[in-house]
């Protein structure tokens, strides 16, 4: 029996949860430990923990002794029971050891590529990054380490305009952090192309017009 789905808004609801950000399906998290031997007996207990409950997370360990953690539960294509249970008990094991948790220096990355013939162009940028074909408009990295690319199908002569950009960056960052990323952006010399669907995502560019969208899982239709 599959385990019960949890929108990402039920998911920022539960106090127990405040570890945690979610972003592009997944939600993350990052705790600090005393040096990186620790950091890597905190990520052994993670995987033993992930063996336990048969739910298994990426495990990312980083110099001095950061542990990076993302899940979500592939068989419904969403965060599920199974994500609340694992997070609550890796929270509660770092609150043990005195790991603070630091949610917010988690963010996802995605490029985007538009395109007027995605069934042309999608099949060459599997082969060159040796990704795999996902669902309709992306390709996926199957060893979980390169970002995502996925192809926004626009008119063909919108493509064809020689001063739009093809290539745009999605960052999705924690939904709390959000309008602070875009602060900083604009204070850098950015401008705001758009914020018609904030907080789903903002649209913004670099002084030359090269575009990045700073995202949220909040107000997705």
């Amino acid at each position: 029996m599959l385990p019960a789905k949890v929108t990402p808004a039920e998911f920022a609801a539960l106090p127990e949860m405040r570890d945690w950000r979610f972003s592009l399906n997944m939600v993350r998290s990052e705790f600090q430990a005393d040096t990186f031997s620790k950091g890597a007996e905190f990520a052994a207990f993670v995987a033993a923990l992930a063996d336990e409950q048969n739910h298994h997370p990426d495990i990312n360990l980083r110099y001095p002794g950061r542990v990076r953690i993302s899940m979500s539960t592939h068989d419904t294509g969403s965060l599920s029971e199974a994500d609340v249970r694992l997070a609550g008990a890796v929270s509660a094991r770092a609150a043990e050891l005195g790991y603070p948790a630091v949610p917010l220096s988690t963010q996802g990355i995605e490029f985007a590529i538009d395109t007027a013939d995605l069934d042309a162009i999608r099949p060459f940028w599997a082969a060159v990054l040796d990704y795999r074909l996902e669902h309709d408009d992306a390709v996926a990295d199957p060893r979980g380490e390169g970002p995502p690319l996925w192809f926004q199908t626009i008119d063909e002569g919108e493509t064809l305009r020689s001063d739009r950009n093809r290539f745009h960056l999605d960052v999705s960052v924690p939904h709390d952090v959000a309008k602070e990323r875009v602060a900083a952006a604009l204070a850098a010399g950015g401008t705001l192309v758009s914020d018609e669907r904030a907080r789903a995502f903002w649209v913004l560019a670099d002084a030359e017009g090269n575009e990045a969208c700073v995202c949220t899982w909040q107000d997705r239709h």
